[in-house]
């Protein structure tokens, strides 16, 4: 089984971002600031649909040299839709198999990045955790995610 989680785009303004989405009735369900990566994921979902259908707003903080941040465009701003699945595994297996690449494995048992034909990034996250396993956990990361 898969469960749509969310979309993630890219803002260079959060407050104004969220300002917007909060014009079309989507309200801020959580925040997570992760410090050692720079970021801030800001997750917005209209009423009721918290945890189902979730739209990420991820704000990279200005860089620490002074310069400008980066702006995005050329559809940078986009960045990957997300799924659920039952076993992360399983999945990416089943996608090998096919003959797709699994740009970013599953080495931590959770969390695993594939691209669609053309080119759109899909994040898939493990429902709960598994713990690592060969041959995810040593595989190397292939092209970009």
């Amino acid at each position: 089984m898969v469960h749509y989680l969310h979309t993630m785009i890219r803002v260079t303004d959060a407050d104004e971002t969220i300002k917007f989405f909060n014009l079309l009735g989507l309200e801020e369900v959580r925040r997570k600031d992760v410090p050692q990566g720079r970021f801030t994921l800001i997750f917005m979902a209209a009423p009721g649909q918290e945890g189902t259908a979730e739209l990420e707003l991820t704000y990279n903080w200005p860089p620490e040299d002074g310069s400008e941040p980066e702006q995005y465009d050329g559809g940078r701003n986009f960045g990957h839709v997300a799924y659920r699945v039952d076993n992360i595994y399983e999945t990416c297996q089943k996608l090998m198999d096919a003959g797709v690449t699994i740009n970013r494995p599953p080495r931590d048992g959770h969390m695993a990045f594939v691209r669609s034909p053309d080119g759109i990034s899909v994040e898939l996250l493990q429902d709960g955790h598994l713990e690592p396993q060969e041959p995810w956990a040593s595989m190397e990361n292939t092209g970009s995610w």
